[in-house]
């Protein structure tokens, strides 16, 4: 095999593995100076439209610009955002196409223009509760603070790990998750912003939502192997059909019901990771805009005044509630220090409840004095937002205390309040759903060759066949689709490439063990390695700005 190897496994295009694949699909395919120009077009297009809505959204504020220097940093933090999501497309693109490129079901060029068109969609389609998840990860002093130094530090440093890691997985034909990387950047980022500040490395990040996720990862790609596998039996004694289990003969497409399956599942997995993977570059796109222009982002001027009446009433019955637990209790001065302290560490405290009741009280004073979200002025913006976040943050955890020792009906207030929290303040404007499919939907249509060949050719001993094909994509596209309904991200890369070996491993075609090897390396060391990354850029880059 030429060139240098990582572990045996060289970043070389060209097929090692040892089993028979001589109806191996073109992968090479034409590239016309066209589609360069409109690939290009695209692109330029892109950016256009983002600097576009920018502009009108800090327009519609009124607020004069006096100082161009937010928004270079704003472009540029920009840029590395959907530079990330675009790294993501075409390091993932493989998970969804190499079985229909595979099957001969889709000629590749064809297949990564359909996927990333899904992919496209899948985004612009997407729930929003994927990128939140994501960014509740953050630490809260420094979501907080979003808009100074550590704030862009922060953003940058996770990014760029991230993204170092994912080209370099993606260069030895790696399928590791990104998924795992950008959640291992933002944990280095945490522990970095805690030993910095003199903590214990484990106060930087919340555990609980990382164990949750962490599980979430850990679980999705034995459940692809284990289901994959399971479908393939299953279809082995239901369909008869020899067809539908032989190697592809030659280079001729499959039975066109076959090849219907194989691309519906394609468009599928490619729809579920658009949804899914999209929203974790949304979370951190709305980070920066809330960081640089707080007053077109913070809060949500376009909620109606209904949801405003309705906040009014939340947040009554939810300050009635805390201010029970806070009986016998008062506080002098900013109640927002022990209701940080909380968030940070979990542990409720004297002053927990009756600091969390008085800054539930300013936060109900400041919507009523303004009357709408809208009217809040550009100077209080960020203030309000920040309180607000910092209430919904401290109510999740409260709900979750055991020692908070909340009714089922006060649970139920506290999350109506925190809802409505979240309607203000967690929301993603239209064009930035935009701009990150773009984003997404262009990077599948490069770079995916190095993968496709990894999942294709050198997961199994044998050619993919068709049954192996769908059973993998059905799989993975259901595990990302229930994923996304519950908030949590899962690894496309994690689950579709496990789909695959569990077909093999049911159909007894044999593993190629080095190629496993080497995809648990990866699986093992990308959460070390992103969070090293990360920390170390976190501090570089803190003593910069």
């Amino acid at each position: 095999m030429a060139g240098s190897a990582i572990g045996g496994f060289a970043p070389s295009q060209d097929h090692a593995g040892p089993g028979p694949h001589h109806g191996r699909p073109n992968l090479d395919g034409n590239r016309s100076i066209l589609a360069t120009v409109l690939f290009t077009g695209a692109v330029a297009a892109a950016l256009a439209y983002v600097a576009y809505s920018i502009y009108l959204d800090v327009d519609a504020t009124g607020v004069q610009v006096t100082t161009y220097l937010p928004y270079i940093l704003l472009f540029v933090a920009l840029i590395i955002a959907l530079g990330f999501e675009f790294v993501n497309g075409f390091h993932d693109t493989a998970n969804a196409v190499a079985t229909v490129i595979y099957t001969h079901s889709l000629p590749a060029n064809v297949a990564v223009v359909w996927s990333g068109f899904f992919n496209f969609l899948g985004v612009l389609l997407s729930s929003g509760a994927v990128a939140f998840g994501i960014v509740s990860l953050l630490p809260v002093e420094l979501i907080l603070q979003v808009g100074s130094g550590a704030g862009f530090a922060m953003v940058f440093a996770l990014l760029i790990a991230a993204i170092i890691w994912n080209l370099g997985t993606w260069y030895f034909g790696l399928p590791a998750s990104s998924s795992h990387t950008l959640i291992g950047s933002i944990i280095g980022v945490g522990v970095a912003n805690a030993l910095m500040h003199g903590r214990s490395g484990t106060s930087g990040v919340d555990w609980t939502k990382a164990t949750e996720i962490g599980w979430s990862l850990l679980l999705s790609p034995v459940f692809g192997f284990m289901a994959a596998g399971a479908l393939l039996l299953v279809l082995r004694f239901v369909v008869r059909n020899p067809a539908l289990y032989a190697e592809p003969k030659g280079k001729e497409p499959p039975p066109w019901w076959i090849r219907g399956i194989l691309i519906a599942t394609c468009t599928g997995v490619s729809f579920a990771h658009g949804s899914n993977d999209g929203q974790k570059g949304m979370g951190l796109i709305m980070l920066i805009l809330i960081g640089t222009v707080p007053t077109a982002y913070a809060l949500n001027r376009a909620l109606p005044d209904s949801s405003v009446a309705q906040f009014r009433m939340t947040s009554q019955a939810a300050s009635e509630v805390v201010a029970k637990k806070a009986a016998g209790y008062d506080i002098i001065g900013d109640p927002r220090p022990a209701v940080t302290a909380y968030v940070a560490a979990h542990k409720i405290e004297g002053g927990t409840y009756p600091s969390l009741s008085v800054l539930i009280k300013q936060i109900g004073e400041q919507v009523d004095q303004y009357g709408t979200l809208a009217k809040v002025p550009a100077e209080a913006v960020g203030n309000t937002r920040n309180d607000m976040y910092l209430a919904s943050e401290a109510v999740r955890f409260l709900m979750k205390d055991k020692e908070s020792e909340l009714s089922s009906a006060e649970i139920g207030t506290l999350n109506a309040y925190k809802k409505s929290l979240d309607e203000a303040t967690r929301f993603i404007p239209t064009w930035v759903k935009v701009a990150v499919a773009i984003a997404l939907g262009l990077g599948t249509m490069v770079g995916w060759k190095r993968i496709v060949i990894t999942v294709g050719e050198k997961i199994g001993k044998t050619h993919l066949t068709y049954a192996q094909g769908a059973s993998a994509e059905l799989v993975a596209a259901g595990t990302i689709g229930a994923a996304d309904m519950f908030g949590l991200p899962v690894s496309t890369t994690h689950v579709l490439s496990s789909g695959v070996a569990g077909t093999m491993a049911a159909n007894r075609s044999g593993l190629q063990l080095s190629t496993l090897r080497n995809l648990a390396m990866a699986w093992v060391l990308t959460l070390p390695v992103a969070m090293l990354l990360s920390g170390t850029l976190y501090v570089i880059f803190s003593r910069l700005f």
